[in-house]
C-alpha cells in the first residue's frame, strides 16, 4: 500500500512546570548532563537502569573470568582462598542483584508505560529515587573491595558463617547493608509499576488485552512486593548480630541457624522467577512478531506466568534437602517442585506452537529467543532432578548445581535480555543494531555458554564440590570423566562467552556511528510501543490510543478480508503516526525534573556507612534524608494556573492527567 505524504505535524505544547516552593527552585527541563541527573522521564530512567546494569554485568563477568582462571588447572595460584571466596560471593551477588534485576527494571521502566498507552509512570519522582537508590546501593556494595575486602560468605550468606566470628572483616556488613539499599529501590519500583499498570492503561485496554511483557512484569512486581521484605528481615537480623551484639543466629544462645536459611530461600526461590519472568515476557513479544502470527494460547501464557509466581512461594525448601528437615517436609517440597514444572512447560509448548506453521524470520532477536527456549529447557530438566530428594542430596554442593542454575539464569534470563536488546534497540535509539555482528554475538555466546556450563554437569556428577578454590591432580580421574580436561574446557568456554558479549559492545559502537535511521516500524510489530516515533517523544503519544484488540497496533494496520479470511494491510505505521500528529492534544502536562530523589537516595549509603564505622556519620545521613524528604514534600507537581486556563473538554488537557507523587 502506498505511503501517503505526511502533513506538517501539529506539535503539542509540552508543559513542564517549575516551582518556587521548597528550599530551592525546582530545576527546569534542560539539556546535557542535568537532563539525565534530574530527570523523572521513565524512558531516560529505563536507559540509565540498563546502562548501569550493563556496567555491573561487565564487573561480574571479570569476576567470573578470574574464577575460571583459578580453576582451569589443578592447584590454581591466580587467587588465594580468601580472595576466591570474595570473588565468587561478589560474582553471584553482582549478577543477581546488580545486573539481571535492574536490567529487567530498565526494560520495565521504558516499555510498560508505552505498552499500556500511558505518558509516564504513576509516580515519576519515586521512579527516579528508585534508580538512584539502586546505583548508590551497588556502589556501596563494591566499595568493600577497597575498604578491607568484599563479602566472603557466598551470595546466600549462611549463618553462622556470615557472623563476626567466621567473617570478621566489614565485607559482610557492606553486603548486608548494600542489599537493603537496593531492596528499597526494588520495593519503590514494584509499587510504582503495579499502580501504573492497574490505573493508567489506555481506554479499552482490559487486563486480557495487555501485552505479555507487561503481564510478566506485573507478576514480577507482586513477587518483589512480597519477597523483598522477607530478605530485608533477614538482612536486618544479620546486621544487628554483626554490629549491635544481637544473637539471632548464635547456637550457643539457643538460636537456630536454619532460621537464616528459611528466610533467605523464602525470598530466594521467588527471586528465580523475578529474574526469569521478564525474559519470558520478552520472548512472548518477539516470537509472534518474527513468526508472523499471533501468540498461540495467549490466556494460557498469561495464567501460567501467574501460576509460576504463585506456586513459586511453595518450593523454597528444596534448597534445604540436605539440612535435616525431615521426611514429611522433604516429600511435600519435592511434590511442589515437580508441580511448578507444569506452568513452565505450558509456556514452552505455547512458544513452540507459536513458531509452528509461522513464516519465521531469523533475526538476531529471534535467534536469542529460540536459544532461550532450548537452553532454559535444558536447565529446567536438570532442575527437575533436584525435586527428587535422594538425587538432590547427592548433587548438593557439587558443580551439577552450578551447571543447572547457569543454564536457567544465563541460558534463560540473559539470552532473553539480549533478545530484547536487538528487538527494541530501534525503538529506544532510532537505529538498527547490525545483524551480521549480531549473528556473531549470538553464536559465540551460545558456543561459549555450552562450553562453560555443559561440562559442569560432568564435573558435578564426578563429585567436584562447589566453593573449593583448588582441586588436585590426584582427584582428576581418567578418560572421559577427567576433571582436568573438563575444567579446562569450561575455562576456555568462559573466554569464548566473553568474546560473544564483547561483540555486542562492538555492535553498539558500530551502530552509534552509523548515520542511518531505523524505519518507523522495522519489524511490522504488534503492540502499542511501536505506535509512536523512534525514539518516542517526551510525552510518548500525541493522542492517548483507544484499544479495541489485543495487539492493537497490528489491528490498526491490518484487517481480515471477509472473502479470503486473510489479513490485508489497510494502513502503514507512517499513516497512523501522521493521523496522531494531526489530532494531537493541544496541551500535554508532563512532570518537571527534580533533584530531591538523588539527594534522598544519597543519604542512604551515608547512614549505612555510619552503621559500620561511626554512628555520627549515620546522623549526618539521617539529616540528609530528612532534609530531602522535606524538600520533596513541598515541591509542587502541578503547572501554574495559567497553564490550565483552557482545561475544557476538547482541548486535550481533559484527557491527560498530571502525574503526582
Amino acid at each position: 500500500m502506498a505511503i501517503i505524504e505526511r502533513p506538517a505535524p501539529t506539535v503539542p505544547a509540552i508543559v513542564t512546570p517549575t516551582s518556587t516552593y521548597g528550599l530551592l527552585k525546582r530545576p527546569v527541563s534542560t539539556t546535557g548532563w542535568r537532563s539525565w541527573v534530574f530527570t523523572v522521564d521513565h524512558k531516560k530512567l529505563g536507559i540509565m537502569y540498563a546502562a548501569t546494569a550493563m556496567f555491573f554485568f561487565i564487573v561480574g563477568g571479570v569476576e567470573a573470568l578470574l574464577i575460571r582462571l583459578q580453576l582451569a588447572a589443578p592447584n590454581g595460584k591466580v587467587l588465594n582462598a580468601d580472595l576466591y571466596n570474595q570473588m565468587f560471593t561478589m560474582h553471584a551477588t553482582t549478577m543477581v542483584f546488580l545486573f539481571v534485576m535492574p536490567m529487567a527494571a530498565g526494560f520495565a521502566n521504558y516499555f510498560v508505560p508505552l505498552q499500556i498507552g500511558a505518558r509516564d509512570v504513576a509516580f515519576p519522582r519515586l521512579n527516579a529515587f528508585g534508580f538512584w537508590a539502586f546505583l548508590f546501593g551497588g556502589i556501596f556494595l563494591n566499595l568493600a573491595w577497597f575498604l578491607g575486602g568484599a563479602a566472603d560468605g557466598g551470595w546466600f550468606m549462611y549463618a553462622p558463617n556470615s557472623g563476626p566470628v567466621f567473617s570478621p572483616s566489614n565485607g559482610v556488613d557492606f553486603w548486608a547493608l548494600g542489599l537493603q539499599i537496593t531492596g528499597i529501590a526494588s520495593l519503590t519500583g514494584a509499587i510504582n509499576l503495579i499502580i501504573t499498570v492497574l490505573n493508567m492503561r489506555a481506554p479499552g485496554m482490559t487486563l486480557m488485552k495487555m501485552p505479555l511483557f507487561t503481564w510478566m512484569i506485573t507478576v514480577v512486581q507482586f513477587l518483589l512486593l512480597f519477597a523483598v521484605p522477607v530478605i530485608t528481615v533477614a538482612l536486618f537480623l544479620l546486621s544487628f548480630q554483626r554490629n549491635f551484639g544481637a544473637q539471632f543466629f548464635d547456637v550457643a544462645a539457643g538460636a537456630d541457624p536454619l532460621l537464616w536459611q528459611h528466610l533467605f530461600w523464602i525470598f530466594g526461590h521467588p527471586e528465580v522467577y523475578i529474574l526469569i519472568l521478564p525474559s519470558f515476557g520478552i520472548v512472548s513479544e518477539v516470537l509472534p512478531v518474527f513468526s508472523r502470527k499471533p501468540l498461540f494460547g495467549y490466556p494460557f501464557v498469561v495464567f501460567s506466568g501467574a501460576a509460576i509466581g504463585f506456586v513459586g512461594w511453595g518450593v523454597w525448601a528444596h534448597h534445604m534437602f540436605a539440612s535435616g528437615l525431615g521426611p514429611v517436609s522433604v516429600a511435600v517440597f519435592s511434590l511442589t517442585t515437580m508441580a511448578i514444572a507444569v506452568p513452565t512447560g505450558v509456556k514452552i509448548i505455547n512458544w513452540t506452537l507459536t513458531m509452528w506453521g509461522g513464516k519465521l524470520w531469523f533475526t538476531t532477536a529471534m535467534k536469542f529467543s529460540i536459544g532461550l527456549i532450548v537452553l532454559f529447557t535444558v536447565g529446567g530438566l536438570s532442575g527437575v532432578t533436584h525435586a527428587v530428594a535422594p538425587s538432590d542430596t547427592q548433587q548438593t554442593d557439587t558443580y551439577y548445581i552450578v551447571a543447572h542454575f547457569h543454564y536457567v539464569l544465563f541460558g534463560g534470563a540473559v539470552l532473553g535480555i539480549f533478545s530484547g536488546f536487538y528487538y527494541w534497540w530501534p525503538k529506544v535509539f532510532g537505529k538498527m543494531l547490525n545483524e551480521k555482528i549480531g549473528s556473531w554475538n549470538f553464536w559465540l555466546m551460545i558456543i561459549g555458554l555450552n562450553m562453560t556450563f555443559g561440562p559442569m554437569h560432568i564435573l558435578g556428577l564426578q563429585g567436584q564440590p562447589r566453593r573449593m578454590y583448588q582441586w588436585t591432580e590426584a582427584r582428576a580421574g581418567e578418560g572421559f570423566f577427567n576433571l582436568a580436561f573438563w575444567n579446562l574446557v569450561a575455562s576456555i568456554g568462559s573466554f569464548i562467552l566473553t568474546v560473544g558479549i564483547l561483540m555486542f559492545l562492538i555492535n553498539v559502537v558500530v551502530t552509534a556511528r552509523n548515520p542511518n535511521k531505523a524505519p518507523l516500524d522495522p519489524w511490522n510489530a504488534r503492540s502499542l510501543e511501536w505506535m509512536t516515533s523512534n525514539p518516542p517523544k517526551e510525552h510518548n503519544f500525541d493522542v492517548i490510543p483507544t484499544v479495541h484488540h489485543l495487539d492493537e497496533f497490528f489491528h490498526q494496520k491490518f484487517e481480515e478480508d471477509e472473502a479470503t479470511h486473510t489479513m490485508k494491510q489497510v494502513k502503514t505505521a507512517e499513516e497512523i503516526m501522521a493521523e496522531q500528529e494531526r489530532n494531537a492534544d493541544k496541551h500535554i502536562h508532563m512532570p518537571s525534573p527534580s533533584y530531591w530523589p538523588i539527594v534522598l537516595a544519597f543519604g542512604l549509603p551515608i547512614i549505612t556507612f555510619g552503621v559500620i564505622y561511626s554512628h555520627l556519620i549515620s546522623v549526618v545521613g539521617g539529616v540528609i534524608v530528612l532534609f530531602a524528604s522535606y524538600g520533596w514534600a513541598l515541591e509542587s507537581s502541578t503547572a501554574p494556573d495559567s497553564d490550565f486556563e483552557n482545561n475544557t473538554p476538547g482541548t486535550g488537557l481533559d484527557k491527560v492527567a498530571a502525574n503526582h507523587d
